[in-house]
């Protein structure tokens, strides 16, 4: 009896042709990647602001084949929404931009391991948990911002000298509702103890030139517009006013660069637990801490990559090399409450 042409039976005498093996490979990638697919777009709940990822995102379904979806909103607004929908969530990942938010979630059960060797390679232990259920994907500093007029580099030196005297009336911070400065007061607390931190708090608010700010970029423009001389804020909002003005005049300082150095945080991404399609959250986790997502992330938001393969930002280059506080960023999200109630006492509005 004639062997059937239509198929192939392998045998050490009779090796599978090269083209075969090929061909059996390409249904197998097919075949994964319509299970991975099976479960639906991918979903992200993200605190990040559409115009800053979705470029991004955008690029990894061209190249994955892979769609994704967005729903925007404040993190803590995300993490409880996650915690009332539970296995009912159609969420697969959350990005979030504060580790105290990351931190919340993970604590209360909403994200899910990763258990990714990949990633474990790209990200840093410091900028990541350690059970591996969230993972940064930029890092940004909250540092001093300054009038090059009026302010000389040498005046600056630490978050706590900014409550001196010299300061009266030449400070402006953002509201103490704000996330960022939660965790900045937060890790404070974790470095300094608490009496120090509030003694610290207490001297920012005497030293306020005008009420808090609703958000960063109007405090660094009121130190460009001579409305105070220093402020604290998050150095990519410096970054944006400076991309499209280079003529401002302010400029970085790194505090604590003798000590603790500058307090650092993270944009972050977890699969949360009851992720539908947790194959292809691990997929983009993967593939946006990568070098390539990396450098482009970096372009888009003016933030410093987690990878450190990837380069910096040309203009952030421009800033010098900083050392960045290695403090536990499970401190920005444990003490938060207690940073809460130190910035009340101490009349942080």
């Amino acid at each position: 009896m004639a062997p059937n042409e239509n198929h192939y039976h392998s045998s050490p005498d009779h090796p599978m042709p090269a083209a075969m093996i090929r061909s059996l490979c390409a249904c197998v990638a097919l075949a994964a990647s319509l299970a991975a697919h099976a479960a639906g777009p991918l979903v992200v709940y993200s605190a990040q602001k559409e115009p800053s990822i979705r470029p991004l995102l955008d690029r990894f379904s061209g190249e994955t084949g892979i769609e994704v979806r967005l729903l925007v909103d404040q993190g803590p607004v995300l993490v409880e929404r996650l915690a009332a929908e539970g296995a009912n969530t159609r969420a697969d990942l959350l990005l979030t931009v504060d580790a105290g938010n990351l931190w919340q979630a993970a604590e209360r059960g909403l994200l899910a391991p990763a258990s990714s060797a990949v990633l474990d390679a790209r990200v840093p232990p410091a900028l990541r948990d350690p059970e591996g259920r969230w993972y940064a994907i930029s890092r940004r500093a909250r540092a001093i911002v300054y009038a090059t007029g009026r302010v000389q580099p040498s005046e600056l030196s630490t978050y706590e000298a900014l409550a001196a005297p010299q300061w009266k009336g030449r400070l402006c911070l953002r509201t103490s509702k704000n996330v960022y400065n939660q965790s900045l007061v937060a890790t404070r607390i974790a470095r300094m103890g608490d009496s120090a931190a509030e003694a610290m708090v207490r001297g920012w608010v005497d030293n306020l030139a005008v009420a808090p700010t609703p958000d960063d970029t109007l405090a660094a423009q009121a130190v460009a517009g001579g409305e105070c001389d220093v402020a604290i804020v998050n150095m990519y909002y410096v970054a944006r006013l400076k991309r499209a003005d280079p003529a401002l005049p302010l400029a970085m300082f790194w505090p604590d660069q003798d000590g603790a150095g500058a307090h650092q945080n993270v944009a972050g991404m977890g699969i949360t637990a009851h992720a539908g399609n947790a194959d292809a959250a691990r997929a983009l986790l993967e593939w946006i801490t990568d070098v390539p997502a990396q450098t482009e992330l970096g372009r888009l938001n003016l933030e410093y990559p987690v990878n450190p393969g990837a380069p910096v930002d040309p203009l952030l280059a421009g800033w010098g090399i900083f050392k960045a506080d290695d403090a536990d960023l499970a401190d920005a999200g444990r003490l938060q409450p207690d940073a809460v109630r130190l910035m009340d006492r101490a009349g942080w509005r």
